[in-house]
C-alpha cells in the first residue's frame, strides 16, 4: 500500500504546484486519504488502525525474535528503498530544482523510517536506530540508476502474470525471507523458521490484491468456474515452488514437528485460494473493507477460511459472468 500512496500523478497542474514543498506534501496526503476512502475506511480511522497494527506487530516481533532489531531495520529499508526508484526520482527532478528535490527526498525518507526509528529507540536499540536513520538518508540521495537494461528472470512462464510481476517487485522481500530462514536454522529457532515460511505466503498474497484490466479476463474465453479453477491451480503450483525449499529445510531440521510445518503450509494455500476468490468477488473494483475484514478473520482463525472461501466463490461467479461466457 505504501508504494501506491507514493505514486506521483503525472499532470501539468501537479508539475506547476510541486515547486512548493507544502503543495507537494498536501497532494500526497490527499492521495493517501483517497486510497483509504476507496478502501472504505475513513482516513483518520485508517491511520489509527495502521498505527495500532504496527505497534502490535512490532511488540510481537521483539517478543518472539532475539535479533528482531535487525529484521525491523531490514523491513524499514525495504520501504525507503522503494522511494529511490529511478522513474519516480526522474519525475521528481523534473518538478523540483536540485536543492528542493534533495529536501523532498530527505523529508520523505525520514518520515518513512521514523516509526521504525522511534520504536527501536523505545526498545533501547540506539545503535541500530542511528544506523537505520543514516542509511535512510543515504537512500534519499540515491535513485539506484543503472546504465544497462536488465530484466530479472523468473522461474514462472508467461501465463501467471501475477507471479512474474509480483516476483520482480518483491524479490528483496523474498531474499529477506530466505535470510530469516537461514538465521532460524543457524540459531535453532523453529518459530522463526515458521515465520519465514509465513512471510513467503504473505508475499504471494500481495500478488493478487490488485485487479487486472478486463481484457486479461476476456482472453480466457472460459466459464467463470473454469477461470477461477485455473487461477487457483496456477497460484497453488507456483506458490508451492516458492515455499517448498522452506518446508523441506524445516522438515529436515525438525522432523518431529512435521505436522505443524504441514499445517502452516496448508493454511498458506487456503489463504491464497480465499484471497483469489475475494479478489474476483470484488472485481472489477479492488478488494474493499468487507473483504479485508473477512481475510483478517481468516488469518486470526484459519478454520473460518472453510466458510469464507465458498462465500467468495459464489460471489466471484456472479461478478465474472459479464466478462466470461
Amino acid at each position: 500500500m505504501l508504494n501506491n500512496l507514493l505514486i506521483i500523478p503525472n499532470t501539468a497542474i501537479f508539475s506547476n504546484q510541486t515547486n512548493n514543498l507544502k503543495s507537494y506534501f498536501s497532494i500526497q496526503i490527499k492521495i493517501a486519504a483517497r486510497k483509504f476512502l476507496d478502501f472504505g475506511v475513513h482516513p483518520v480511522l485508517g491511520v489509527l488502525l495502521i498505527l495500532v497494527g504496527f505497534i502490535a506487530f512490532s511488540e510481537y516481533l521483539f517478543h518472539q525474535i532475539s535479533f528482531a532489531a535487525y529484521l525491523f531495520a531490514f523491513v524499514s529499508l525495504t520501504f525507503t528503498s522503494a522511494l529511490s526508484a529511478q522513474k519516480r526520482n526522474d519525475f521528481l527532478q523534473l518538478c523540483f530544482p536540485e536543492k528542493r528535490y534533495k529536501s523532498v527526498r530527505t523529508i520523505e525518507n525520514t518520515l518513512a523510517s521514523l516509526p521504525f526509528v522511534i520504536f527501536l529507540v523505545y526498545k533501547q536499540n540506539l545503535l541500530v536506530a542511528v544506523i537505520l536513520l543514516f542509511i535512510s538518508l543515504l537512500f534519499a540521495w540515491s535513485n539506484f540508476r543503472t546504465n544497462f537494461n536488465f530484466t530479472l528472470p523468473t522461474p514462472f512462464y508467461k501465463k501467471p502474470f501475477e507471479f512474474i510481476v509480483g516476483f520482480r517487485k518483491t524479490i528483496l522481500l523474498l531474499i529477506g525471507a530466505c535470510f530469516i530462514e537461514f538465521i532460524a536454522l543457524s540459531v535453532n529457532n523453529f518459530n522463526l523458521g515458521i515465520f519465514a515460511l509465513a512471510i513467503v505466503f504473505l508475499i504471494v498474497l500481495t500478488f493478487y490484491t490488485t485487479p487486472e484490466n478486463e481484457i486479461f479476463v476476456w482472453n480466457f474465453i472460459v466459464s467463470p468456474t473454469k477461470f477461477l479453477l485455473s487461477k487457483i491451480k496456477i497460484a497453488l503450483f507456483f506458490s508451492s515452488l516458492l515455499s517448498l525449499p522452506f518446508v523441506a529445510t524445516l522438515v529436515s531440521f525438525y522432523p518431529e514437528k512435521y505436522l505443524i510445518i504441514l499445517a502452516t503450509w496448508l493454511i498458506g494455500f487456503m489463504l491464497i485460494i480465499t484471497v483469489i476468490l475475494a479478489k474476483y468477488a470484488a472485481y472489477p473494483s479492488e478488494m474493499n473493507l468487507p473483504e479485508g475484514i473477512v481475510i483478517a478473520l481468516g488469518l486470526s482463525f484459519p478454520p473460518l477460511l472453510l466458510i469464507f472461501a465458498p462465500y467468495f466463490y459464489f460471489k466471484a461467479i456472479q461478478k465474472l459472468k459479464p466478462y466470461l461466457p
